[in-house]
Order: structure tokens, then C-alpha cells, then sequence
């Protein structure tokens, strides 16, 4: 169910939830936090389908601000929406559009619409704020997500986050990495325990989760990684492949098409493995099961990218 509600308040909304939670057995019960997705509003849409997806692990209340800062004051307007049951997955979403001055503060927006006593996480699946911890949305939020994937310059925004990290920021461009990392930790726990020499790890000049995953192998593996640039390729973007160099041979990992790649280890027959490019509620879903910060990621962030 959608329930409308044009040129509105934040005070007529919360009552129209209530309403809604009344007549039709709604409730917030079981909600256990509150996602704030700060959006466009060409964005918006996609942003609400994973967070919808997400959901079903993660039952929330979805708070999606969509601002459009164009507006003249004249233009200035709320105009809301509340998303209930088949049209919510296992949440309820509030959208919130926000046209000019309307759009100015988002945290006295969302404020009367947070779940009492419930976390907050703030999401930016697009542009990312200047320093995530202390914009309107970000001071009020446990968690905060950006995506470096997102921004104009990815690398050079991963510097810039190593600059401005507070405890508690996450990016997808790390969540991306999971599979990686626990298919490399589990190559190294097998024999021969031969030291690694060298590393190489070839990517897509645009991703920035193979400048992470450069980083994470240099610092937990303290050897000097070799990074690769390819161009982005039609079939596969992101990161391409890992070599890693040891005399008793090498290790080699490719992913050439999307969601599998190819295995090559010394003595032991060349095998397949599932390595797929991870989708949007992947990555919201694995942020949404820790609500306290990213201990490692913050390690690799502000000592692999620092000045």
C-alpha cells in the first residue's frame, strides 16, 4: 500500500502512520533500526528497492530523503509518501522529497519519524557528503555508508575518506571486498606456508575496491602490492585478478567473466570458484549486521591511503 501526501508536514506524516498502523494492523514492532537514505531524486527509486530487499534480514523503518536544492523558495514543499506491506518488503519507507528550503536541514526533517530507542544508519548511495560523521543526516546515525564507486573521482575520494574517517563510516567499496578477502585468507591457510614475495592485483582504472584490496594485502601481508590498471571492460568491471608470488609457485586468482573466477595454484588441478560482483542489497544487507564500527576497515582506510 502507498498513501499519498502532497505539500505536507513531518507533523502530518507521523500522524498518518498511526493512522495506517491502526486501521490496518501495521505495526513497528520488531523494527530493529532506523535507515536514513539521503538520495537524489533520480536515485531514489533504486535506493528504495534495496533497502526493500535488505529488509527481510534487517526489518527497519526506511526513511528516504530525496532533496531537490534547485527549488526557489517559492517552490519550497514537502511532499511525502508511506509504503506499507507488499510495496515495503519487511519495513515500512517513508519517502520524503524535499524541494528548496524545504531541502535545508535534513535532520530536523527525519527527527519526529526515527524509531524510539532504535539505532540510526545513514546511507549515501550516491554523492557522498564532505565528512560524512558530521552532515545533518551522518551526526545522528551510528553507522554511516558511502560509496566511493559513486563519487566522480573514486580514488581520489578513498583519500579523502582516509583524511576524514570517523569511527562508525563504512563504504561499499570495502563491503565489495568480502568475498575476496575470505578466498585469499583461505588460499594462505592452506600448505605450503611459503612466504609471499610479491603481489599483484590488477582492477578496472575506476574501482576503487582494488585500491582497498591493494591495501588490505600491504598492511596485513607487509609486502609492497603492484596495482594494475585495465580499462573497464564491458563483461567485467571492478577487480580482475590477485597474484600472489612464492617459490613454490604462484597463486593466482581471474575473474574474466562475471560471478565466477578461475583458481590457479601449483601441483593442484585449475578449478572454478563463485566470485561474483556483489548487487547493492548484498553489500546494505552486510552493513546492516554490525552497528558498531568497522575496526579493520578504518585500519586499512587511514593507514593504506594516508598523505
Amino acid at each position: 500500500m502507498i498513501k499519498s501526501l502532497p505539500n505536507t508536514t513531518i507533523s502530518k506524516v507521523s500522524k498518518a502512520l498511526v493512522t495506517i498502523r491502526e486501521e490496518g494492523g501495521a505495526v513497528a514492532l520488531g523494527r530493529v533500526l532506523t535507515l536514513i537514505i539521503e538520495t537524489d531524486l533520480d536515485g531514489l527509486e533504486r535506493a528504495v528497492k534495496a533497502a526493500n530487499d535488505a529488509s527481510r534480514e534487517h526489518p527497519c523503518r526506511v526513511i528516504v530523503l530525496a532533496t531537490e536544492n534547485n527549488a526557489s523558495a517559492q517552490d519550497a514543499r514537502l511532499d511525502a509518501e508511506i509504503r506499507v506491506g507488499g510495496d515495503a518488503g519487511a519495513s515500512e519507507v517513508i519517502v520524503l522529497r524535499a524541494y528548496g528550503e524545504a531541502a535545508s536541514d535534513g535532520e530536523s526533517l527525519v527527527t519526529g519519524l526515527l524509531l524510539p530507542d532504535a539505532p540510526v544508519v545513514a546511507w549515501w548511495p550516491d554523492e557522498a557528503p564532505q565528512k560524512a560523521a558530521t552532515s545533518s543526516i551522518g551526526r545522528i546515525a551510528t553507522r554511516r555508508i558511502t560509496d566511493a564507486a559513486s563519487q566522480k573521482d573514486p580514488q581520489a575520494y578513498l583519500k579523502h575518506l582516509a583524511v576524514t574517517y570517523t569511527p562508525g563510516d563504512s563504504d561499499f567499496a570495502w563491503t565489495r571486498l568480502t568475498l575476496w578477502r575470505a578466498q585469499l585468507a583461505a588460499i594462505l591457510d592452506q600448505p605450503p606456508y611459503d612466504a609471499i614475495t610479491a603481489i599483484d592485483v590488477t582492477g578496472a582504472s575506476d574501482s576503487p575496491s582494488t585500491d582497498l584490496l591493494a591495501a588490505w594485502l600491504e598492511i596485513q601481508l607487509k609486502i609492497k602490492v603492484n596495482i594494475i590498471r585495465s580499462d573497464r571492460g564491458k563483461a567485467v568491471s571492478g577487480i580482475k585478478g590477485v597474484k600472489l608470488h612464492r617459490e613454490s609457485g604462484d597463486i593466482e586468482i581471474v575473474r574474466n567473466v562475471p560471478d565466477v573466477a578461475t583458481l590457479i595454484q601449483p601441483t593442484q588441478p585449475t578449478r572454478e570458484i563463485s566470485l561474483p560482483r556483489r548487487s547493492l542489497r548484498d553489500c546494505l544487507s552486510e552493513d546492516l549486521r554490525r552497528l558498531d564500527p568497522d575496526d579493520l576497515f578504518g585500519k586499512i582506510i587511514t593507514k593504506g591511503f594516508a598523505q
